[in-house]
């Protein structure tokens, strides 16, 4: 029961080529930013992410996207990150948007075994009529374009049809953590890291505070282990590292 390992490295070492990955976070809160870096270090390509955003330039996911290793994002927030703006819009990267809520549900569904549901969220739009460009040519024209999705009436109302997600491998970022699993997230870095840990078949979690088993109060805990494959404790630096998006002060 003992999921801690030595290292990031070791955590991430049989991340494959190809891979899909699940990576909590929202904006710069709560972003796996160790583990990510060490997929990074590995030379890991051809990843198939789905997380809110894709991190910004040089931080978090946009590390990987800036050495070209994303093939393809599923999110709901493109942000400021330029060099993702530019990979989509020329082409070199695949990009399914998807309604914020519906990302979240998508992946708590597939963690929860739901393979499916419907939601009203983007009737009657190109979301549920299709027609949205996943990928662009060279030339600028759609090369991939989302296809259309079922839609039926529940009581008179319309509602689209979503999957739910799961990925091969999921990073998460928790407060606290046990060697058991037991994950703890506080405040904004809650966010989409407990669904990204339910979707994922192997999750690895880089915990802030490692603590000792028992020591978690079970109304405490925000994902239980049985989720959690793998425990990477952070130095005392990396667990302060936490950069601020936009950073506002009075004059």
């Amino acid at each position: 029961m003992n999921k801690v390992r030595a290292g990031a490295a070791e955590a991430v070492a049989d991340i494959p080529d190809g891979a899909s990955l699940a990576v909590g976070g929202f904006g710069l809160s709560g972003v796996p930013e160790v583990l990510i870096r060490a997929l990074y270090e590995q030379g890991t390509n051809g990843l198939k992410v789905v997380s809110n955003n894709c991190g910004v330039d040089g931080r978090g996911l946009g590390i990987l996207l800036s050495a070209g290793r994303i093939a393809r994002v599923t999110g709901s927030y493109v942000g400021e990150n330029k060099e993702f703006a530019r990979q989509y819009l020329g082409g070199e990267l695949e990009v399914e948007l998807t309604p914020q809520g519906t990302l979240a549900e998508r992946l708590r569904a597939g963690g929860a075994g739901i393979p499916a549901f419907y939601t009203p969220a983007g009737v009657g739009t190109q979301v549920a009529n299709g027609g949205l460009p996943w990928r662009y040519a060279s030339d600028g024209t759609v090369a991939v374009a989302s296809p259309r999705k079922e839609t039926r009436d529940f009581a008179g109302r319309p509602y689209v049809l979503e999957h739910g997600i799961t990925t091969d491998f999921a990073l998460v970022r928790a407060w606290r953590g046990d060697h058991h699993g037991n994950l703890v997230f506080r405040r904004a870095a809650a966010n989409f890291n407990p669904l990204a840990a339910m979707a994922g078949r192997v999750t690895v979690a880089e915990v802030e505070e490692l603590a000792e088993p028992g020591a978690l109060r079970p109304d405490q805990i925000h994902v239980p282990g049985i989720y959690v494959q793998r425990v990477v404790a952070l130095t005392v630096g990396q667990a302060a590292d936490k950069p601020i998006e936009k950073r506002t002060v009075r004059p």
